[in-house]
């Protein structure tokens, strides 16, 4: 019959030292056959359970102590042999084990790096540098605060809502936009190998039954616009400001640009000779050339701004670089609220009741060709750069169209500054002062 090893209590087992000679040395603590301390010469101790695996004799490493204190380790002796009495070889479960893990590491990848290497593989494909800007600060912005630190294999269609949920009504724009990068990085992590399954950012049969439509939302979150009959105060009231934030946005009123191209404009894009500033397809939305015809007003205000060596920005911020967003948007906030502290009720979009922003000059123009001109809504459509017909987008875009864009944005200025309406006459030909299209 085996010799019984005695019980060694805990305050025993940690007393244990090693002999001093020899190599290591093993000493029975009892309480489960065949559990041992293992000692080294160095001090270091781990648990080995000896044991019969089949036909053969098993030292398994059952961990380190004190980690694995003597409680635990003759739990984990009895649940080893228990699962060797059921046929199971602790050996090879832990082999295969520590396989899955590896195999699951190698495919592990989080969503932030699955963003870049996504961007790496993928830029070369985006010839608009602007483009490629865009994609990965929507991401990096949106996106990786929410799931940046997850496993992509382990994102789920309520950590996509989690993401796009706070901005889809707000900015429905780039919500929808985002959606479609999440997507197509994770539609990579998928051919990679970094996941299985159903992409959860994917919209029909998935978001589409969560979200509503963007163009629904859209149409509830347009942007705050000065009303029509406000521009002319509004605009004397910005012209009475300083500062190189108001005249990028009494440029952008003049133009009906966006605030990201007025912002990014630079001197070599602007004829001031032949009164026409071209933008460059790099640096807009609809990645194409868009010329913008500048009147009087806009000439002169050009004119006007001074110029700094080895600047080639025309509206640079303080402290060099472009002017922000918000530095446009602060104007606005600025000449709304010295109207509300008037005693006035400032400056206030019709439908949503909520204070004009840059963004809504563009609105404002738009509404004012529709409404006080006969001027062609592709005309103004092209005047927006909003993308129209193939066919009349490039009719606009020959020479003479944009002559005639120009007599619309003359009497756009002259409506915004207050010159008066009785001025203008449509004798059908645009000549002179007399611009083609006003509604009497």
């Amino acid at each position: 019959m085996p010799k019984i090893a005695k019980e060694l209590s805990a305050i025993e087992v940690k007393r244990l030292a090693h002999p001093g000679h020899g190599h290591n040395a093993l000493v029975p603590v009892g309480g489960v056959a065949g559990l041992l301390l293992q000692i080294k010469p160095n001090g270091a101790r781990s648990w080995i359970l000896r044991t019969m695996v089949g036909t053969k004799r098993r030292d398994l490493g059952l961990g380190a102590y004190p980690e694995i204190t003597l409680s635990m380790a003759r739990d984990l002796a009895r649940d080893t042999k228990a699962k060797i009495k059921s046929g199971i070889d602790p050996l090879e479960e832990r082999k295969a084990a520590q396989s899955a893990l590896i195999a699951a590491q190698r495919r592990g990848l989080t969503f932030s790096d699955a963003v870049e290497r996504y961007l790496d593989a993928k830029m070369d494909a985006h010839s608009n540098a602007k483009h490629r800007a865009q994609w990965g600060s929507t991401l990096r912005s949106y996106a990786i605060p929410t799931l940046g630190p997850m496993l992509v294999q382990d994102i789920a269609v309520q950590d996509v809502l989690r993401t796009l949920e706070p901005i889809w009504q707000t900015k429905t724009e780039t919500a929808s936009r985002l959606r479609g990068r999440i997507e197509a990085v994770l539609s990579w992590a998928t051919v990679a190998g970094h996941r299985t399954g159903d992409n959860p950012a994917s919209w029909k049969g998935n978001l589409k039954e969560l979200l509503p439509a963007p163009e629904k939302v859209a149409k509830k979150g347009n942007q705050p616009a000065i009303q029509i009959a406000d521009i002319q105060r509004w605009m004397a009231d910005l012209r009475g400001r300083s500062g190189n934030s108001n005249r990028a946005l009494e440029f952008a009123a003049l133009t009906a640009c966006r605030s990201q191209e007025v912002r990014g404009a630079r001197w070599e894009e602007i004829d001031l000779e032949a009164a026409l500033w071209v933008i460059p397809a790099s640096r807009m939305k609809m990645d194409r050339e868009h010329r913008v015809p500048l009147t009087r007003d806009a000439v002169a205000l050009l004119e006007a701004l001074p110029r700094f060596p080895d600047v080639d920005l025309v509206f640079p911020a303080p402290r060099g670089g472009e002017l922000s967003d918000m530095a446009l948007s602060a104007s606005m906030r600025r000449i709304h609220k010295a109207e509300v502290e008037a005693g006035r009720d400032g400056y206030l979009d019709r439908v949503s009741k909520r204070p004009a922003v840059p963004h809504g000059l563009r609105s404002t123009f738009r509404d004012w060709v529709a409404e006080y001109t006969h001027f062609p809504g592709d005309m103004a459509e092209v005047a927006l750069a909003h993308r129209v017909g193939n066919a009349v987008e490039a009719a606009y875009r020959r020479g003479d169209m944009v002559e005639k864009r120009r007599a619309m944005m003359t009497a756009w200025q002259d409506f915004v500054s207050g010159k008066g309406d009785s001025a203008f006459r449509n004798d059908g030909k645009g000549r002179g002062n007399k611009v083609v299209g006003l509604k009497r």
